[in-house]
C-alpha cells in the first residue's frame, strides 16, 4: 500500500444551523445546514463549506456527498459573522429569526495524496464521547474521505449542483489540473480558498492512522480551551455549547 502524503493540516469544526424560528433543535429535521470549517496551519484562511444532505458519507458504505465552499474568509471574523443568528423581514410572514449556528464537533485533520487520489482525513477532540449530535450527522471519532473537486466548466447532474455566477472561478493554474476532466484531486489544496468550489467526499476509512499510514496527531481539549472560539472567534453566549461538549442536541 502506498504511503500518503500529507499535503496540508489544520483543524476543523463540524457545526449545524437550525432552521428558521427553531431555537430548540431535537433532530435533522430541524436542521437548515451542516457545516465544515477547515483552518489549515500556517495560512490564514478559513474555509466554511455546506455538506450535502448534511450528513457525512458513511465510510463503511463508501457513500458519496456532494458540497461546497460557501465561504472563504482572510480574518476568521468573517466566517463567525456567517454563523451569528439574524433578523429579516419578509412580506408575508413579517419578522423572522434565523438562529445561530452551534458547533458539534473540533478535531484536526490533513489533506493528503494517497497514490492517484487524495483524501480528507480527521481525528475528532470534541466532545469527548460521542453523542446523538454526532451520530446523526455521522461525525466519527476518526474518519476519512477521497476528496474530488468539480471541474466549474463542466456540466452537473439534473437537479445538482451550482448555478451560474455561484460557480467558482479558479484561476488557470488551478483549471489547469483538470486537464478537460470533470474532476480533479484536491491537489494542491488551493482549490478549497476559492468560494463555490464543488466537491465530491466519498467514505473510504474509519481508521485513517491505520489505512493511511497518518499521525493526526489530536490534542486533548476541554470546554476552557476549545478551539472553536479561540480560532474562529465564536462568541460563547451567542453559540449554545451541550453539542460540543455533551453531544447533546440544543
Amino acid at each position: 500500500m502506498p504511503k500518503s502524503e500529507v499535503l496540508e493540516r489544520g483543524n476543523i469544526y463540524f457545526i449545524y444551523r437550525p432552521k428558521v424560528e427553531e431555537e430548540e433543535v431535537k433532530g435533522l429535521d430541524e436542521v437548515q445546514r451542516f457545516y465544515m470549517v477547515l483552518s489549515p496551519e500556517g495560512k490564514k484562511v478559513y474555509r466554511l463549506i455546506v455538506v450535502g444532505r448534511q450528513v457525512l458519507p458513511d465510510v463503511g458504505e463508501g457513500e458519496r456527498s456532494w458540497g461546497f465552499v460557501e465561504k472563504v474568509g482572510r480574518k476568521a471574523e468573517e466566517v463567525a459573522d456567517e454563523l451569528e443568528g439574524k433578523e429579516y423581514r419578509t412580506k408575508t410572514r413579517g419578522e423572522r429569526e434565523l438562529p445561530s449556528a452551534r458547533p458539534a464537533g473540533e478535531g484536526v485533520y490533513a489533506i493528503t495524496r494517497h497514490g492517484d487520489h487524495t483524501h480528507l482525513a480527521y481525528s475528532l477532540e470534541l466532545p469527548e464521547r460521542r453523542g446523538e449530535v454526532q451520530e446523526a450527522f455521522r461525525i466519527e471519532d476518526e474518519a476519512s474521505y477521497i476528496i474530488t473537486i468539480k471541474n466549474p466548466e463542466k456540466p452537473s447532474p439534473r437537479g445538482a449542483g451550482l448555478r451560474g455566477g455561484k460557480k467558482a472561478d479558479f484561476p488557470k493554474r488551478l483549471m489547469e489540473k483538470f486537464d478537460g476532466r470533470r474532476f480533479s484531486d484536491a491537489d494542491p489544496p488551493d482549490f478549497l480558498d476559492y468560494e463555490g468550489a464543488e466537491m465530491i467526499l466519498i467514505g473510504a476509512s474509519e481508521e485513517p492512522v491505520r489505512d493511511l499510514g497518518l499521525k493526526l496527531k489530536p490534542e486533548d481539549e476541554s470546554e476552557s480551551s476549545a478551539d472553536v472560539f479561540k480560532d474562529l472567534k465564536l462568541e460563547r453566549e451567542k453559540h449554545p455549547v451541550e453539542p460540543l461538549f455533551k453531544g447533546r442536541w440544543e
